[in-house]
């Protein structure tokens, strides 16, 4: 069956909600398994286990970047090449990301294996904590390849017009390592380590699903030997679309290593593992966000192949008063009940005290963001690469790790909370000049059809 076909005809607001909804929902239990991860690790293993899972996360990171540049850069060209109506090419690029998954675990898992301690020390394990990064992060490793195929993969099923079996694959992922977290941690007395094995055990089914996904017969695409073999000019697609989203990830990582750095310097091991709890439940909130901006990805791209403009300013348009709701709710959520959301994870008094007040000043511009990622995404969805390059990295890279570097010298650890909602808004700022200046391009080039 031709899933595709419904990404130019049917209505933009129904075709969103479609696309949005399964990508928004399996988002979230993606999150929430994080999330539920944090709170077996923080009750089982203990604060130590928290700190060392935070001081893990940058190389959890780079690895989910990797995932990126080869899943998030196919999907756009497919969605492209399905509206232009370019089904070999499709396939083509499809087979070239399989092989390029390969290849990068290859390349990548030893590397890191072999220097794993001191990349931990350097990015903030202390002496403490070390051990218990170093078990967690190791069986990651070992196990990454399902993760590449089951993350990076995944959104292939959705360029080609099947949101809801995309969700399954999250939904699968998520619900059984939910339940493998505690029977590791809790009744094997696994500990760390156990939270590592659920992950990877997880992630291995999920890989199943989506290759059997593929070499069955319910995809429009396939994997075909033929189309194995690297294409010079594919790659380079797949690199300079995947690029912006990959170098976002790096950024994110870098921005781990700098505050954890920064705050084991002012605040010690307990600030860490309350950036630990902070992170998880941005994490949260903006995993809606990120389903709308995925669901809303192949509509776009598919019409701008097609050369429906309207279709795409008003997908648009949909998209970023969605992703809006979403970041003004979490926002009032955070602001209302953010004591409440740090005991969950831990009873240390210091503890929620400490995180409470970071995670209000963290996310106090919230509500803007949801406006800034859907926006960024435009361009990613539309082949303009350089300009995704600069608004997916604008926050993170231009303006936030300088003042990671900087502010914490004068405030401390406060100066880690507030360059958060300073980057947001510099960040929503240059990007809306640049889509206002986009959507005047798009309305010129849209011709109404009669």
């Amino acid at each position: 069956m031709n899933h595709s076909a419904q990404l130019g005809d049917e209505k933009i607001g129904t075709l969103l909600w479609k696309f949005s909804l399964p990508a928004m929902v399996g988002m979230i239990v993606n999150a929430l398994y994080n999330i539920i991860d944090s709170i077996f690790v923080g009750n089982g293993v203990g604060e130590v286990g928290l700190t060392a899972v935070t001081i893990a996360f940058p190389i959890m990171t780079i690895l989910m970047a990797f995932g990126m540049l080869i899943g998030v850069g196919a999907t756009a060209l497919i969605s492209i090449r399905l509206g232009e109506k370019r089904i070999d090419d499709a396939e083509r690029i499809l087979g070239n990301a399989l092989s390029l998954v390969f290849l990068i675990t290859v390349l990548l898992t030893p590397v890191v294996l072999y220097f794993l301690d001191p990349i931990l020390i350097v990015i903030g394990a202390s002496e403490n904590v070390l051990p218990y990064a170093h078990d967690f992060t190791q069986i990651i490793l070992i196990g990454n390849i399902f993760m590449f195929l089951s993350f990076g993969l995944n959104n292939l099923i959705r360029a080609e017009g099947n949101p809801r079996l995309a969700m399954f694959t999250m939904l699968i992922s998520a619900g059984l390592n939910t339940i493998l977290n505690p029977l590791f941690i809790f009744i094997f007395h696994w500990g760390i380590r156990g939270s590592a094995y659920a992950t990877v055990l997880s992630q291995f089914v999920a890989a199943v699903w989506v290759m059997s996904y593929f070499f069955g017969k319910q995809s429009l695409l396939k994997f075909r030997r033929k189309n194995f073999s690297l294409n010079k000019s594919i790659v380079w697609g797949i690199f300079s679309i995947g690029l912006s989203p990959f170098l976002m990830q790096i950024a994110a990582s870098v921005i781990s290593l700098l505050s954890n750095v920064a705050l084991l310097t002012y605040g010690g091991d307990l600030a860490v593992a309350a950036m630990g709890i902070i992170t998880r439940v941005t994490m949260l909130i903006l995993m809606p966000i990120f389903g709308i901006q995925q669901g809303v990805q192949p509509i776009i791209g598919y019409n701008y192949g097609a050369k429906n403009y309207g279709r795409v300013i008003e997908a648009l348009k949909k998209a970023i008063l969605a992703a809006t709701l979403v970041s003004t709710g979490g926002f009032l959520i955070v602001q209302l009940f953010d004591t409440h959301i740090m005991r969950i994870f831990n009873g240390n008094q210091e503890l929620i005290q400490f995180g409470s007040q970071g995670l209000r000043i963290y996310l106090a511009l919230l509500p803007i963001i949801g406006f800034q990622i859907v926006s960024a995404n435009y361009f990613q969805a539309v082949g303009k690469a350089k300009y995704a390059i600069l608004f997916s990295t604008s926050r993170q890279v231009i303006i936030l790790i300088p003042l990671l570097i900087i502010l914490p010298h004068f405030l401390g650890v406060t100066g880690i909370w507030v360059a958060s909602p300073i980057a947001d808004f510099f960040a929503s700022l240059i990007t809306g000049v640049y889509l206002w200046r986009e959507l005047g391009k798009l309305t010129k080039m849209h011709q109404p059809i009669c």
